[in-house]
């Protein structure tokens, strides 16, 4: 039995250096910096999904490093590297609940068998917790956009090179080139 205590919101708030961070099955998950091609990507969805925000006035868009609230029994906190919300906002405090569209990009460490089962993982606490779409983006192997729907999570839209990815039904309308991820 064990006797240490579980992670809280409140210890998610105490990462030293607003380090980025999740609470998974009651732990503190700390998340590793990423290089170039992820780091740029994960900011030209971003800055598409803000020029959505903007032209249809519904939600806002996150960067990487936004925490958001969710209570489920495994996980406490989603830490997407860009999102679109349409909660409430919550001043300096976390966001509450799972933003309705979530893109997780992939770093160095995010491949292999145990990457690609803690993914899967991942997406069904999102859908869990009430978000429509995960992309799962990858600009380092395969240079393609995989858009998991809640309403059909085991088979995701593959978008490549040349395409225009979109986050139906998550957000009606909105779509980039996957081109863009790569600029």
């Amino acid at each position: 039995m064990s006797t240490k205590a579980e992670a809280t919101i409140e210890d998610l708030y105490q990462i030293p250096g607003a380090g980025k961070a999740e609470i998974v099955d009651g732990e503190i998950i700390l998340m590793s910096p990423t290089g170039d091609l992820p780091s740029s990507a994960a900011f030209e969805i971003a800055v598409s999904l803000r020029q959505y925000s903007r032209r249809t006035k519904l939600g806002r868009a996150y960067t990487d490093n936004a925490a958001f609230i969710v209570n489920l029994q495994n996980r406490r906190s989603f830490s997407p590297d860009a999102a679109f919300y349409i909660g409430p906002r919550t001043g300096a405090r976390f966001l509450e609940g799972a933003p309705i569209f979530a893109a997780e990009v992939r770093s160095a460490g995010d491949y292999g068998r145990k990457a690609e089962s803690n993914m899967a993982r991942k997406r069904a606490d999102y859908f869990a917790a009430g978000t429509l779409v995960v992309w799962d983006v990858d600009v380092l192997v395969e240079e393609v956009v995989k858009s998991y729907r809640a309403d059909d999570p085991d088979n995701p839209t593959v978008f490549h090179r040349g395409d225009v990815a979109d986050g139906e039904p998550a957000l009606p309308g909105w779509s980039m080139p996957v081109d863009d991820l790569f600029a």
